[in-house]
């Protein structure tokens, strides 16, 4: 209570508005977590602007059909502002996860070879475009006209690849971001006297403290026109800031430096170490607050072939990350060109046939392979539950067949990515939203308690 009156004084309350702060069941304060999650205010600015716009198209057409109302020549008819086109397009973020052994970095670089040749294709496709209309322009205006229509080929999709192994000694694709190039692994090891799984998780942890400025290099590169390469060659020093005016930027952006369409994430091969780590929580969350974010666990088809219970260990595995993360999660069958990944989507997709499977495992294991607990054991008993547990798990996940190795599958791949992260605009966003009003709702709430204290103290000390 001695302290009601200075509060007051440092807050500028006057009577009438404590009274009305306590007494309020709704603030209109505006508490900035919009502001602060960055695809949250993109998305807010992207509408408020798409608003306004289409205001001023109604407003033009209005004026427009009042000024030639009775004429009859349609190109007087004025088209109003598209929304969509007035929304910047955000990069999906792809965090590559999965066990060690099960093809992750063989993976990465198929994907950013798939980019890279995606981008050579459309190049050549204008290149060669542009060569027909210069042709056609000698002969004919027509001509020059349809050509110069086909001539605006689909944009190059470009990736963005990142290492977050620290342990790699290789790795067979260009990363533009690499942790190894700012934790050295065995010199941690050595100073911390830490085993190999230890100094992983705390090269992770090292990392993750910067990892701010990798987010404002992302962003740079995605929405500002940075110098950051399209994937295929090394990135500049983190501390190193590119000095380029505003024009010199907007230039890069057009020309140099696509907008990316992709951000690619390897993890380390320990999986633990990043999905149940503090640090692993920090970049997950950071990539999923600044862009549409999907898990893509990779899976060795070739083992799941082998045993149904490593399929079953998979499967809970990625049924924990899609719980502790909440994005949504491309299981990816990798190795397709060993064995076929159709009998494990059959699994997936019907309850029946995995019971089958297992009874056939049950039956022909002879004591010392993975599938000894057969029969009508404590595990066979505990894997049928699990399975019938995870079947309705199984209608949240996207299946798609990949060849590590050859490439095949890679396409479709895309296609899958381009569906969950429209899942993530559904859900993850949504419930983003709701958390952030939930939030909102608690300061508020937090607000007018202190403010009823703060009447009751002063009435108290009769200062009102």
């Amino acid at each position: 209570p001695r302290n009601t009156l200075t509060m007051a004084t440092r807050f500028n309350l006057t009577e009438q508005e404590l009274h009305n702060a306590a007494a309020s069941g709704n603030d209109d304060t505006n508490l900035g977590y919009d502001d602060k999650i960055p695809i949250l205010k993109r998305r807010a600015a992207a509408a408020a602007k798409s608003s306004s716009a289409d205001g001023a198209g109604a407003d033009r057409d209005e004026s427009s059909t009042t000024a030639t109302d009775g004429a009859s020549d349609p190109s007087n008819t004025a088209t109003p502002s598209s929304s969509s086109a007035l929304t910047a397009k955000d990069p999906i973020c792809v965090i590559v996860v999965g066990m060690a052994g099960s093809g992750k970095t063989t993976l990465m670089a198929q994907l950013q070879k798939s980019l890279s040749l995606k981008a050579r294709e459309a190049a050549g496709t204008g290149d060669h475009d542009d060569a027909t209309t210069d042709a056609d322009s000698k002969s004919a205006t027509t001509d020059t006209s349809s050509a110069a229509t086909t001539t605006t080929a689909p944009p190059p999709r470009a990736g963005y690849a990142i290492n977050l192994d620290p342990a790699a000694k290789y790795i067979p694709f260009s990363s533009s971001i690499d942790i190894r190039d700012t934790v050295d692994y065995l010199e941690v090891m050595r100073q911390h006297k830490l085993g190999p799984n230890g100094a992983i998780l705390t090269c992770l942890n090292l990392f993750a403290t910067k990892f701010d400025q990798v987010m404002g290099i992302l962003e740079k590169r995605a929405f500002g026109g940075g110098t950051g390469d399209d994937g295929d060659g090394e990135e500049a020093s983190g501390d190193e800031k590119p000095k380029e005016d505003e024009d010199t930027a907007s230039n890069n952006t057009a020309t140099s430096n696509p907008s990316l369409d992709y951000i690619l994430i390897d993890t380390p091969g320990q999986i633990e170490a990043f999905t149940w780590s503090a640090s692993g929580s920090i970049v997950t969350s950071a990539l999923a607050t600044t862009f549409p974010t999907i898990l893509a666990f990779v899976i060795d088809t070739p083992r799941c072939a082998a045993s149904v219970h490593t399929f079953m260990s998979n499967m809970l595995y990625a049924c924990s990350m899609l719980y502790r993360a909440k994005l949504p999660m491309v299981v990816v069958l990798n190795k397709t060109d060993v064995v076929g990944c159709e009998f494990v989507k059959e699994w997936m997709e019907d309850y029946e046939s995995f019971q089958e499977a297992l009874d056939d495992a049950s039956s022909s294991g002879n004591g010392y392979s993975d599938e000894m607990a057969g029969g009508s054991g404590y595990y066979s008993s505990l894997t049928r539950s699990l399975s019938l547990v995870l079947d309705e798990f199984y209608n949240h996940l996207h299946k798609v067949g990949v060849s590590a190795a050859t490439g095949e599958g890679v396409d479709k791949f895309w296609e899958v990515v381009q569906t969950a992260a429209a899942e993530y605009e559904e859900g993850y966003l949504v419930d983003l939203r709701n958390r952030v009003e939930e939030q909102k709702a608690k300061e508020m709430a937090k607000k007018r308690v202190g403010a009823r204290r703060l009447v009751r103290d002063l009435k108290e000390d009769g200062k009102l």
